[in-house]
Formats: structure tokens, C-alpha cells, sequence
């Protein structure tokens, strides 16, 4: 497989036996419902996970996964940087779930877990919105909270990268240990 590759849901599905999943979403979002056999290393995990991932890539092509693709995509390009061969799942767990296959659930039943987009923008829009009130009712400095934030979306628009995620991925219902069970 080239480093640029990615499998539609359809092209996936008959090769699923054949390739290493590696779901790259948070621990949380892993127990939210993963496709079979996934193994979750979460993106910012992904280089202390280098040598297990290249020992697998040798048996097996590696597939990463995450909600939509964008991590995934952003997940191969590190495994790129480090000789490593990967494809991406074409629309993530959304689009295997919206194709009707299955996911599975660490308990056996789905657990109602944000996804990490979702979180970013409500904890964003939370610090602006507070911002912009505090510093109405309070002091007008308040008012730099908000410009902070708005500066670090721009950031985060630019670099493809995303600080807010890195911190909310570390809370604990991000990171439930039963959630990060490998195979």
C-alpha cells in the first residue's frame, strides 16, 4: 500500500482479515463503538507506539481509522515520516457505521461518547462566550481570554493541529482504561 492510499468502506470490507486496523480516535471515542479487531492508539500516542505498529506492518497492511478521516490522515502522515506504510479509512467509523456494518462495543452496548470535534467546539465557544461576559460584567481584560482562543482556532486552522484536543484527550472520561483495549 502507498503512504497516500486510502479505502473506501466498500474496499475495506473483503479486506478487512487482512489488514491491522488502528483506530486513532481517544480511548473514549474507541468505546463508543470501533470496527473489528480495531487497535486503538490514539493520535498523540502514536509515536511511543512506533515499534508495535512497524512489527505489525510487517504481517499485515495497516489501516487507520478514526470518526471521519482527518486524524486518520494526519496519523499516516507521521507513519510516513517514520518508513511506515498506511492507508486511511475514507470517512472514518461514520462512514463504516453509515454503510450498515457493525461496530463494536468493548461492553457489548454503545456508550454515548462526544466526539473530539464536538468537545473542541464546546469548550471553545464555552471560553469565548465567557470571555466576551466577563468582560462586560467584570473588567474589560476579560475580553483577552476570547482573542486567545480566537487565536489559537487560527492556529489551529494553519498548522492542522489542535492543542485544545491534545488537552481534552488527556480528561478522564477520554481515557477510560477499559477503553483502550487492544484486540
Amino acid at each position: 500500500m502507498s503512504v497516500t492510499a486510502a479505502l473506501s468502506v466498500p474496499e475495506a470490507l473483503p479486506r478487512l482479515h487482512e489488514l491491522t486496523v488502528v483506530d486513532v480516535r481517544t480511548p473514549g471515542e474507541f468505546a463508543s463503538g470501533h470496527l473489528p479487531d480495531a487497535v486503538n492508539v490514539p493520535l498523540d500516542r502514536l509515536g511511543r507506539s512506533l515499534p508495535e505498529l512497524r512489527e505489525a506492518s510487517g504481517r499485515r497492511p495497516l489501516l487507520v481509522v478514526c470518526a471521519s478521516g482527518a486524524r486518520a490522515s494526519n496519523a499516516v502522515g507521521v507513519l510516513a515520516s517514520h518508513g511506515l506504510d498506511a492507508s486511511v479509512l475514507t470517512g472514518g467509523t461514520t462512514a463504516w457505521a453509515a454503510g450498515g456494518h457493525r461496530l463494536v462495543h468493548p461492553d457489548g452496548r454503545p456508550r454515548a461518547v462526544w466526539t473530539m470535534e464536538r468537545q473542541v467546539r464546546l469548550a471553545a465557544g464555552s471560553l469565548v462566550l465567557l470571555g466576551l461576559l466577563l468582560g462586560r460584567f467584570a473588567h474589560p481584560a476579560f475580553q483577552l481570554l476570547s482573542a486567545g482562543v480566537a487565536a489559537g482556532l487560527v492556529f489551529s486552522a494553519l498548522s492542522n493541529t489542535c492543542g485544545m484536543a491534545v488537552v481534552l484527550g488527556r480528561l478522564p472520561f477520554n481515557r477510560r482504561a477499559g477503553a483502550a483495549a487492544a484486540r
